[in-house]
């Protein structure tokens, strides 16, 4: 078993509202090693968001597609290919749920994935792709929904 941590650290500022909801939602969240800028979302809090940090909804879609690409990696690894480069342009989308209430309902996962030597076949990319989902323990941890539609590389 381990044991995550964050802390997060917000505070009022002089001169703003809070009774009246004018105030900054910027604040910070902290890990063992380093700390990370973050606001409400600005589709949410509009111009009280703070500009340059991140939402969590966009940690969300980032800790999905994080943890699928760790994941990918080990499993392709295993099976003897070489992976050179993996990127993806993840997408999530906010919504009403079933239960009529607003959540991160489906996640996207759009690897381009470089390989050295050997590439899998399309099947034995699905499965990986399969098997990194099924090993992930962010989408393990989650209702929504991950998709993966691996975008050819170049």
């Amino acid at each position: 078993m381990a044991t995550y941590r964050a802390t997060i650290d917000w505070a009022l500022k002089d001169g703003e509202d809070f009774a009246n909801g004018r105030y900054s939602r910027g604040h910070t969240v902290s890990f063992s090693e380093h700390v990370v800028p973050a606001t409400a979302s600005h589709h949410v809090v509009g111009k009280w968001a703070a500009p340059g940090a991140v939402d969590p909804e966009e940690m969300l879609v980032a800790s999905l597609s994080n943890c699928h690409m760790l994941t990918f990696l080990h499993v392709a690894r295993l099976k003897g290919f070489v992976i050179t480069r993996y990127r993806d342009a993840a997408e999530g989308v906010m919504e009403k749920n079933a239960e009529g209430r607003m959540a991160v309902t489906r996640v996207t996962l759009r690897p381009e994935i470089t390989y050295a030597g050997r590439r899998p076949t399309d099947a034995e990319r699905d499965q990986m792709h399969h098997e990194a989902h099924e090993e992930c323990f962010i989408a393990n941890s989650v209702k929504t929904e991950v998709v993966v539609e691996e975008v050819a590389a170049a």
